[in-house]
């Protein structure tokens, strides 16, 4: 007598069903995406950026529970958006753009370079004073950063700023537990923002190739990879205090 297997399609719970998930910077990119992916897991949605058409947008079609348009960098806002939003929230995810500095440390003034690394940690702190007590326990705030490798005397500020978070994570972790604090650290991600920093679509298309050609993963990061980590960190409640490089192996082979 043959057997024979039967496939079961065993239905699971969303992993974010009735929690809520702020995210600054949620307009596009890394941001909307995450907002995405937290939507599909059950989440409810505030979304917030500086554009408020794009914002209005994004947040219409995934039918946000608030949405509100800011400067992430200016702190008095900051706290106006958190002193009016109503508790309790679950997790928070920074994914606003921070304005950069360019160029090489040495043609800069030692006032721009300091004030340029520091500029996420501050912008960070700001959200974090006012996120945390509205926080559940076991919630998590979580920062993006990028690269920490100089690849041009061109990007040696913008490394240095990166290679500031991780241990700022860790520190910060201690500071709002119970709340969880952890940082993800990608390389180029293809964004319509990561594209700006490129001359023209030639140039963005040639580094894709490249990218595609000797990373380890064969493809190119994309935010999807950064929205599924991002939840795996906001479910994950183990999880504190931590960085992840998702880079698809580029820091092997640099």
């Amino acid at each position: 007598m043959a057997n024979t297997t039967t496939s079961v399609s065993v239905a699971r719970e969303p992993l974010l069903i009735g929690q809520t998930v702020v995210v600054i910077g949620g307009s596009a990119g890394i941001g909307l995406e995450t907002a995405r992916v937290g939507r599909s897991e059950g989440a409810d949605i505030v979304l917030t950026g500086r554009d408020p058409k794009r914002l209005e947008e994004a947040a219409r079609g995934l039918s946000a529970r608030s949405s509100a348009a800011f400067d992430a960098s200016d702190a008095a806002e900051v706290k106006r958006f958190f002193d009016e939003l109503p508790a309790p929230i679950d997790h928070v995810l920074i994914a606003a753009y921070t304005r950069r500095s360019y160029g090489p440390m040495l043609d800069s003034s030692s006032e721009e370079v300091g004030q340029s690394v520091g500029r996420r940690v501050t912008q960070v702190l700001e959200i974090a004073r006012h996120a945390a007590p509205k926080m559940r326990a076991g919630g998590t705030l979580l920062l993006t950063g990028g690269s920490e490798r100089p690849f041009s005397r061109e990007y040696g500020i913008t490394a240095a700023a990166f290679s500031v978070l991780p241990p700022f994570t860790a520190a910060l972790a201690l500071e709002l537990a119970p709340v969880r604090v952890n940082l993800i650290q990608a390389a180029f991600v293809d964004t319509a923002l990561a594209a700006s920093y490129f001359a023209d679509e030639t140039a963005v298309e040639a580094r894709r190739d490249e990218l595609r050609a000797t990373l380890p993963i064969r493809r190119v990061v994309g935010p999807a990879d950064i929205a599924a980590l991002a939840v795996h960190l906001m479910t994950n409640t183990a999880i504190t205090g931590a960085t992840y490089d998702i880079d698809g192996g580029q820091r092997l082979i640099d």
